[in-house]
């Protein structure tokens, strides 16, 4: 995008593409193993054994890369001002080796900011697809972004 996107670009039920990311096995185990060490993750007869019956990855480690889908192909670092937080956290569906997510965001909501009239918040609504069309995660959270200067 050649123009900055400030808060006053944001339409609310406007959908931007993520873009998609793939998971591998050793990726999987490799995130897990640092950040999330269950079985079902790190361990493929442990994970076989499961309520899973294989490998799957981190919530965290798909949450992961979705934020680097998102800093990569939607967020405009001249106008962004980072999250206040996020709201709700939804892990669906297992993500297993060889699955390819693609992901997508809508602005649900625009505020102006009371105390800081230089910004304002986005209510953003994250949703991810495996291959297959099936949800696999959803997020709802906020972001600030400078509104256009005066």
């Amino acid at each position: 995008m050649s123009e900055p996107r400030y808060w006053e670009n944001y339409t609310v039920g406007d959908r931007f593409p993520l873009g998609s990311t793939s998971f591998t096995e050793q990726e999987i185990v490799d995130f897990a193993r640092q950040f999330d060490p269950q079985s079902f993750h790190v361990d493929r007869q442990a994970a076989a054994g499961s309520m899973f019956g294989g490998i799957i990855a981190s919530g965290w480690h798909v949450a992961s890369k979705l934020m680097r889908l998102f800093v990569d192909n939607y967020l405009d670092t001249r106008t962004a001002l980072g999250s206040p937080g996020v709201d709700e956290l939804r892990w669906l569906k297992p993500v297993r080796p060889g699955d390819t997510l693609t992901a997508w965001v809508e602005c649900a909501a625009k505020v102006p900011s009371r105390s800081k009239p230089h910004f304002g918040v986005i209510h953003e609504h994250w949703t991810a697809t495996n291959q297959k069309g099936e949800v696999v995660m959803t997020a709802k959270g906020m972001g600030m972004v400078k509104r256009k200067p005066a």
